[in-house]
């Protein structure tokens, strides 16, 4: 399964590591993902997402369903 958080859409990216002698090598940046359940009181049953902590963050703020309706009206399977 990919690296891709389901809220935020954030995903691995590339860099450089810089040793001392300033060569620089290739790198991945990959995000903060955690899999976690949520209770999903108006449908009344559990669903697992992958989310960033970015994206734990946004679901407090806005709440629960709205971002699960705006994850299903985008063509998200949950």
């Amino acid at each position: 399964m990919a690296r891709v958080c389901q809220v935020t859409g954030k995903k691995p990216i590339t860099g450089h590591h810089v040793s001392f002698s300033n060569i620089k090598t290739k790198r991945r940046f990959l995000p903060n993902l955690q899999k976690k359940r949520f209770f999903l009181a108006e449908e009344d049953k559990w669903i697992s997402l992958k989310v960033s902590a970015d994206g734990l963050r946004t679901i407090n703020k806005r709440g629960l369903y709205a971002v699960v309706k705006e994850l299903r009206a985008a063509g998200t399977e949950i």
